[in-house]
């Protein structure tokens, strides 16, 4: 399968790498494994800004996670030259801007998991860990970070 193919069936056009906000930089490699810093849900250039459970429901976390995805396969291109060097997705680690009472975090990184395995396939099945936090920076929904091996 090729992984450009896919995502053009899917209609996803990858973005370009976004300029870090802070003191950090987008990707580090060491050895086959690529770590991408955590991405922010971003909606017409800008924060997706939320809190589910008080201001969004699932159905739009799910989607802001989906869009996640999709920026950091933007991130995981420009480290690796070509998303067909990607052997596995190996972990996500999603971090939802939830209410006290909001237990569906699970639910919300799905878009994220789920456009993973569309895009990859089984090599798109991850470990993965999904906490509701009280805040993410400039007031984000999501901020999902990733973990790939390459070839």
């Amino acid at each position: 399968m090729n992984i450009h193919d896919q995502l053009q069936q899917l209609g996803i056009q990858l973005p370009p790498v976004s300029v870090p906000a802070a003191a950090y930089v987008p990707f580090v490699q060491t050895g086959q494994l690529v770590f991408l810093s955590g991405h922010i849900a971003r909606r017409d250039g800008k924060p997706w800004v939320g809190k589910l459970g008080q201001d969004m429901g699932t159905a739009d976390g799910v989607q802001a996670a989906r869009a996640v995805a999709i920026d950091l396969l933007g991130t995981l291109h420009a480290a690796v030259g070509d998303l067909n060097r990607v052997k596995r997705i190996v972990k996500v680690i999603s971090l939802v801007n939830s209410a006290p009472d909001y237990t569906e975090q699970h639910l919300v990184t799905n878009g994220c998991s789920e456009l993973l395995g569309q895009v990859f396939g089984d090599a798109g099945k991850h470990a993965r860990s999904a906490f509701g936090v009280a805040a993410i920076p400039l007031g984000a929904c999501v901020e999902i970070e990733l973990i790939a091996e390459v070839e």
